[in-house]
């Protein structure tokens, strides 16, 4: 590379954090830390300060902020607070690249305000797209501004289509893992643990997006992610059940060629070639085996099932404010989950319920998405308490 990318990373203490800094230390020569940011992992965030030595760091949580401020005391590092300074912090000018790994509806404002800034994003926070998808990549294309996936299955889409920008993309199609639970029937769901739903069988992932593959609201939300990353039509996105996780997606051009990418399932291939783009860096991770894996396998995702896949198609289809209802209601049902409020098959009840009953906008504004965002978290968790 021809000189060091200083790179912020917003949600530095979740699992693709975590997982960049790794990328980031086994290239310290290509790569440096400029920005650190943790909701609430206070402890970890000061850890990572003190190894990583960044320009400056932000607590969200205001209550955590005495406390990293007074332990990051001797070292030389900016200490910030609140929502506001993670959308103030990512403007910085030392700063070349900004990868948002915050979790749910937070990735946005710091997001926009990173665009505005002129910064390269690095997107691992899906719901941006997912809740405001045509605001982003309008802005994009005004600031001029690349936006590269880090999703494994979008990476792949991108990875697929790097020399191919000239030629027409006649559909993509998106792996699933199928999650824990591939194969059950509703009934044999209904008495489903968070432990039981927060071991996936392939990736290492947060508990949130965990609990979104298996119940396939995750490749729902991914779908509408595509949408927008690579500006196609709702039909143009197809889903296919992999369990291997070894194909990470497939992209099919107008001669009906197809390309895929594969590898095996680790996070840190996408997030180092979202980092480096358009050098690939050499790396240590585990090479595939074609002899360990024989059979490859391929079946339709069950939507009857796993409902949350057909109400992410359907907002999409809806379009307007409607994948922002999908969002929020789906993270406030999830976070009853976990908190054993609600069972798993009630999550897509509450979600549904909510694309039902919030108010339509065809054409949202950013205050738009805010207030729809804020209402349906709302109406989701009066439907948790009633439950």
């Amino acid at each position: 590379m021809s000189h060091k990318k200083h790179i912020a990373i917003l949600g530095s203490t979740g699992s693709i954090g975590t997982q960049a800094l790794e990328v980031i230390a086994a290239h310290a020569d290509a790569l440096e830390v400029e920005v650190l940011t943790a909701q609430n992992n206070a402890d970890l965030l000061i850890e990572q300060a003190r190894k990583f030595k960044p320009n400056a760091v932000v607590i969200a949580n205001e209550e955590h902020y005495a406390h990293v401020k007074q332990s990051l005391a001797s070292e030389d590092i900016k200490v910030y607070a609140g929502e506001k300074a993670l959308a103030d912090v990512v403007q910085m000018d030392t700063i070349d690249l900004v990868l948002t790994a915050l979790v749910g509806y937070s990735g946005l404002r710091p997001t926009i305000k990173a665009i505005e800034a002129g910064k390269t994003i690095a997107l691992a926070n899906k719901e941006t797209l997912v809740v405001a998808g045509d605001l982003i990549t309008k802005l994009a294309r005004e600031k001029g501004i690349n936006i590269y996936p880090v999703d494994s299955e979008h990476s792949a889409i991108f990875q697929c289509i790097v020399g191919e920008f000239h030629n027409k993309i006649e559909k993509i199609v998106l792996t699933a893992s199928g999650g824990p639970f591939r194969g059950k029937r509703r009934e044999e769901l209904i008495t489903v643990t968070k432990a039981q739903a927060l071991k996936h069988p392939n990736w290492s992932m947060g508990a949130k997006v965990t609990i979104d593959s298996a119940s396939l609201m995750n490749k729902g939300l991914e779908v509408i992610e595509a949408k927008w990353l690579f500006g196609l039509k709702t039909e143009q996105v197809e889903v296919v059940v992999h369990p291997q996780s070894i194909i990470h997606s497939f992209v099919q051009f107008e001669d009906g060629s197809m390309k895929a990418q594969l590898g095996l399932p680790d996070m840190r291939v996408p997030i180092q070639f979202a980092m480096t783009y358009p050098d690939r860096l050499k790396s240590d991770f585990p090479r595939f085996d074609f002899t360990q894996y024989p059979s490859l396998t391929f079946e339709k995702p069950d939507t009857e099932t796993f409902r949350n896949l057909a109400l992410a198609f359907e907002a999409l289809g809806k379009g307007g404010n409607m994948p922002c209802v999908l969002n929020a209601a789906n993270e406030i049902a999830v976070a009853g989950f976990l908190k054993d409020k609600v069972g798993f098959l009630e999550m897509s009840d509450i979600v549904e319920r909510c694309l039902a009953k919030m108010n339509y906008v065809v054409n949202p504004s950013y205050e738009d998405y805010v207030h729809t965002d804020r209402e349906t978290r709302v109406r989701a968790s009066e439907m948790i308490r009633s439950v």
